[in-house]
């Protein structure tokens, strides 16, 4: 049975604070306080781009969970939780029916909206508010808004970063940095004033379109002046640069060209393909492609992931793990999944890389767990979703609305969490002991 607390007391600002030992303006210090402590000591470490990583997940839970509490508050249902963590109370204020608050264990947040099962008691006097009393359509929508808030957060990220940062674009050739070569104390771009991130527009007049043709036409010119037009800050700047025999320079211990072939020039820099801006209407369209494309690759990655070869190949990879995050390891990297730990690495690694590395990661995470919570099994989300679509289907014109007893399910249920259970465990033992490799280098 649901019991109900004594009428909790009003504050000036309009909130109720439910009775507890950790409620109240102290405990909210406390929290402020130790999330401060915490913070501090993460940048204090080095680790500011980590911290602000577990911050950007933790936003994404509780977006997932305001998906679940917006919808099911304008449907009428009652909402009696929403909270940041799992375990141990630190703090909460109640608003209206709702208690508001964080928990210790900062592991994601949850909602509580009363009635999500049949088997779930409920106080009459709530029952008309229940879940499981809405219409059909009320209780796919609520059930479904979470991963359709993940899928909404990958689209504005990928229309983010089409507008403000762009996509990458091959005919847009860019100085990534410049090589170490051996035997000199600078490169012949450097010496020039060429600098990491200049757009090359031309050599010699020419037009550069593709890496080939930087290549090209600085290959034929060594120890001889050549001007390559470069775009910076957008401004053009024309730079007189001689490229060097390859023949007589090496980088990491290798020379950049044969010693008995012909001259080669080299300007002793990396290239990168730059990136194009859209404007919003083509940001639009091209956001859907690729939130589109991420859910086809989700799908068809969890699919494979709960075949029977799929099952087979990670049991493998558990039973005789290899350890990849060497870049001298000659093993080959094998896909398998991520617990929040690797995820955690692999969106720290991508930060590293660079701000869209980053936005990609984090679109493909989003769309990831959008979709995994649709599979059709208490209690992930997609699980009441199903039920919602099968009671509908056994509901008959006249008749009282049928309702599953979904306590026959429950056999299924105690099954599935026991096999996520192993799933998560041995991933994060994976994650921790035989990290992936870093696949930004």
């Amino acid at each position: 049975m649901t019991t109900h607390a004594t009428e909790p007391a009003t504050t000036d600002e309009g909130f109720e604070h439910v009775p507890s030992p950790m409620s109240g303006r102290a405990a909210a210090v406390r929290l402020v306080a130790g999330v401060a402590a915490v913070s501090a000591l993460f940048v204090a470490l080095g680790w500011g781009t980590l911290l602000l990583i577990i911050l950007a997940i933790i936003a994404m839970v509780l977006l997932h969970e305001f998906g679940h509490y917006i919808t099911a508050k304008r449907s009428g249902m009652k909402v009696t939780e929403f909270f940041v963590g799992f375990g141990p109370r630190l703090w909460s204020v109640r608003k209206g029916e709702t208690e508001y608050g964080v928990k210790a264990i900062p592991a994601g947040g949850y909602c509580r909206i009363i009635g999500m099962t049949s088997a779930e008691e409920v106080h009459p006097s709530d029952e008309p508010r229940a879940y499981r009393n809405q219409a059909f359509y009320k209780r796919i929508i609520v059930a479904s808004a979470g991963s359709a808030m993940h899928i909404l957060i990958a689209f504005v990220l990928a229309f983010s970063a089409l507008l403000l940062i762009g996509r990458p674009d091959p005919s847009i050739v860019v100085v990534s940095n410049y090589l170490h070569l051996g035997g000199s104390a600078s490169t012949p771009a450097e010496a020039a004033g060429i600098h990491p991130g200049d757009h090359i527009v031309a050599v010699d007049g020419h037009r550069v379109t593709k890496d080939t043709d930087m290549s090209r036409l600085v290959h034929r010119s060594a120890g001889r002046p050549i001007e390559v037009t470069v775009e910076r800050s957008g401004a053009s700047k024309t730079l007189t640069v001689t490229p060097i025999d390859g023949r007589t320079v090496t980088v990491d211990g290798a020379t950049l060209a044969p010693v008995n072939g012909p001259a080669r020039g080299y300007l002793g820099v990396s290239l990168t393909s730059g990136t194009s801006r859209l404007g919003p209407i083509s940001a639009i369209a091209q956001s859907g492609s690729i939130v589109k494309q991420a859910t086809f690759g989700a799908v068809s990655g969890i699919v494979h992931l709960f075949s029977p070869a799929g099952l087979s190949s990670y049991a493998q990879q558990v039973a005789h793990p290899t350890d990849t995050s060497s870049s001298s390891s000659s093993a080959q990297p094998t896909a398998r999944p991520e617990s929040i730990i690797g995820a955690v690495r692999t969106a720290d690694q991508a930060a590293h890389a660079g701000l869209l590395p980053l936005i990609e990661v984090f679109i493909s995470l989003n769309i990831f767990i959008g979709v995994i919570n649709m599979l059709p099994m208490l209690p992930l989300d997609g699980g009441h979703v199903v039920i919602a679509g099968y009671e509908w289907a056994r509901t008959r014109k006249g008749r009282p609305r049928y309702q599953a007893d979904v306590t026959k399910m429950m056999p299924v249920v105690y099954a599935f969490l026991a096999f996520l259970l192993v799933l998560v465990s041995t991933s994060m033992y994976l994650d921790i002991a035989h990290p992936a490799a870093n696949p930004f280098r």
